[in-house]
């Protein structure tokens, strides 16, 4: 994911406060396609940091393809995992849509 790759190299640069005041202050975050690629500690810990900042200020939107079951797979831990879909649910709407794939039926002929 983009963000946490910038987030990652403002860490080691020194200007992580200012990487994260620029996620955390935008009026809509959309993060899309999470969970194709485990985040680790570093990439769990900024993730987390910046829902914890926005929930109940700031509109978030997330999609992936994992039910929050599975979040502990995407984050270091199931701790926060469950703490970062905790925020992301409360006073949300969730969408749930199933289905085939709309990219395996929009794919050209062959």
């Amino acid at each position: 994911m983009d963000m946490l790759n910038h987030l990652i190299a403002a860490e080691a640069d020194h200007s992580l406060l200012k990487k994260l005041h620029h996620y955390q202050s935008q009026d809509l975050l959309v993060c899309d396609e999470i969970g194709y690629l485990p985040l680790g500690q570093q990439g769990s810990n900024l993730f987390f940091q910046v829902i914890s900042h926005r929930h109940q200020v700031k509109s978030t939107i997330i999609t992936t393809n994992l039910p929050f079951g599975d979040w502990g797979k995407i984050f270091d831990s199931t701790t926060v995992a469950t703490a970062i879909a905790d925020r992301l649910v409360y006073n949300a709407h969730v969408l749930i849509l199933e289905g085939p794939s709309y990219r395996k039926r929009s794919k050209p002929a062959e």
